[in-house]
């Protein structure tokens, strides 16, 4: 079905990537505790980086360099958000979440899969030195969750794809709401009028209709070093920059096909000939076959044009150097009773059970007051399955817990056991997940994945 096109292109995009992101985690994992590796692997981190005129450093934060560490995870990592947003936007106006029925089952289950995790976390950190943590079980990983989805192939219906996706997206909305609102340093109010003022500068260039990625690119890149500088986590700076990018082409489609076919127009059949011995094009077809290519640009809105070219870089670069960075887990002193004692534990049961139930139960309500249909191609138990791929946590848990506890020296192994929860969680869930689809999915492929 031609209406699923833009979901499962996304969804293929995700898949694929989550293969890189288990093969960066699984690096980081052998090279941090193989003994003549350990500390390389922690050097790495903490070289300062630069990009400097003058006395002015882009990556500096009031006034003091970033570390290798701070611009993968404050600087690449808006990219990511960029990204986000740029697909919460599309999303709003043409995807799921532009018709209120479809979206409702996905964002009352996203609501359900973070308050539930929240609260069990809350509860089990009461007045532990990790309580500040509670946001971590939050989130759930769209690349390797959808992942899990392309192992079965296509036994696993669109409908659910489509689901765990939108749901993934809002999950997504929550976190950075809680990012903005939670991790906010001092406020520079100069700084913020800045930035302000550059996302108003943004927002009237994207009304005016303005293509040029440059200009998008240079005032967002300041935006973002305001932000930075101002006390707000600069991440946040990639979303509001994408809910500026203007989702209107210069060309409509039918004035672009009108732009072609006249442009093709000027190439008769007598041409045939010449064009097949490929010899070198004369001036007339060079700049009729530009024109085209320009119409062609033109047709593509900025916001398609930009998410597309990003996904490349953020699924295939910078999300798996993120967790090559901060999935380095060393197990050299580990105790087991660390699985069942202090904070990972209490990440794996926010995610595993409270992700779990948090969905489950508010898709249960949701459809049974028949607010909502089921997915197409959904059940019940497949509900549940889908329901237990949402504890996958990583990439958004891995970036709130290194807000929460890496800020500090002193609660270094606070994040190293936060994040072997995390990682234990994750592949939990994803197993569970993947066995519980498994049985509960025909055997046969679905059809409604043939047709693209």
């Amino acid at each position: 079905m031609s209406v699923f096109y833009t979901a499962r292109k996304t969804i293929r995009n995700y898949a694929n990537s989550g293969n890189i992101l288990i093969l960066a985690t699984m690096m980081a994992l052998i090279i941090v505790n193989m003994p003549f590796l350990t500390e390389l692997y922690n050097s790495l981190w903490v070289h300062e980086v630069a990009l400097q005129v003058g006395d002015f450093n882009l990556f500096s934060h009031n006034g003091h360099p970033m570390t290798v560490m701070q611009f993968i995870n404050d600087a690449l990592m808006a990219f990511f958000f960029l990204s986000v947003g740029l697909e919460i936007k599309r999303e709003v106006l043409v995807g799921e979440l532009s018709s209120f029925r479809n979206a409702l089952l996905p964002i009352i289950a996203a609501i359900g899969g973070m308050v539930v995790p929240v609260l069990i976390y809350r509860y089990l950190s009461q007045g532990t030195d990790f309580a500040d943590g509670w946001a971590i079980p939050m989130a759930t990983d769209i690349a390797f969750s959808l992942g899990v989805l392309a192992m079965l192939g296509n036994r696993v219906p669109i409908g659910l794809k489509v689901f765990l996706t939108t749901l993934a997206v809002v999950d997504d909305i929550g976190g950075i709401m809680v990012i903005a609102l939670f991790y906010s340093g001092h406020i520079e109010y100069t700084m913020l009028l800045w930035a302000a003022a550059f996302l108003v500068a943004l927002f009237i260039g994207g009304r005016l209709g303005v293509q040029s990625k440059l200009f998008y690119g240079a005032l967002g890149t300041c935006v973002w070093f305001c932000f930075l500088n101002a006390g707000i986590h600069p991440t946040i700076a990639g979303v509001l920059v994408a809910f500026t990018i203007p989702s209107k082409p210069v060309y409509a489609p039918e004035k672009y096909v009108k732009s072609i076919r006249q442009n093709i127009s000027y190439f008769t059949s007598e041409d045939d000939d010449k064009l097949n011995s490929r010899t070198i094009l004369d001036k007339n077809q060079m700049n009729l076959l530009k024109q085209i290519e320009t119409a062609s640009d033109k047709v593509i809105s900025p916001l398609q044009d930009m998410e597309d070219t990003l996904h490349p870089f953020v699924n295939y670069i910078i999300v798996p150097l993120f967790a090559f960075a901060n999935a380095g887990i060393f197990f050299g002193g580990m105790e087991i009773s660390q699985l069942y004692s202090g904070i990972a534990p209490a990440i794996i049961l926010s995610l595993v059970v409270g992700k779990f139930v948090g969905i489950f139960l508010f898709s249960w309500l949701t459809i049974i007051c028949r607010l909502a249909p089921m997915p197409e191609g959904g059940n019940w138990s497949r509900m549940a399955s889908v329901s237990m791929l949402g504890g996958i946590g990583f990439t958004v848990s891995l970036f709130i817990a290194n807000l929460s506890f890496g800020a500090n020296a002193s609660m270094a192994i606070l994040l190293n056991d936060a994040k072997l929860g995390i990682l234990v969680a994750s592949i939990l869930a994803g197993i569970l997940g993947w066995l519980l689809l498994h049985f509960s999915l025909p055997q046969e492929p679905q059809d409604d994945e043939d047709d693209d």
